[in-house]
């Protein structure tokens, strides 16, 4: 699950791999922003986590990952 964050103030997003379901990701995004947790809390595909605090969350994009190609393949 690819997702991607905005935050407020910054110029880049941040973009990570995430081995969690769009509703648990959603759920999570769900309570940041509603206060019930001050912080936004993510896990990566690679075991890491990512905090964001909840009142700094611009937006907020959930989408599958991308199936990446490889070679040299006819269009």
């Amino acid at each position: 699950m690819e997702v991607k964050i905005g935050v407020q103030h910054t110029p880049r997003e941040i973009v990570l791999e995430s081995g969690q379901s769009a509703e648990e990701v959603e759920r999570a995004v769900s309570d940041a922003l509603a206060g019930k947790a001050q912080l936004l809390s993510l896990r990566d595909a690679k075991g890491r986590t990512v905090l964001i605090p909840g009142d700094r969350i611009a937006y907020v994009e959930i989408g599958e990952s991308a199936a990446r190609k490889v070679g040299f393949g006819a269009l």
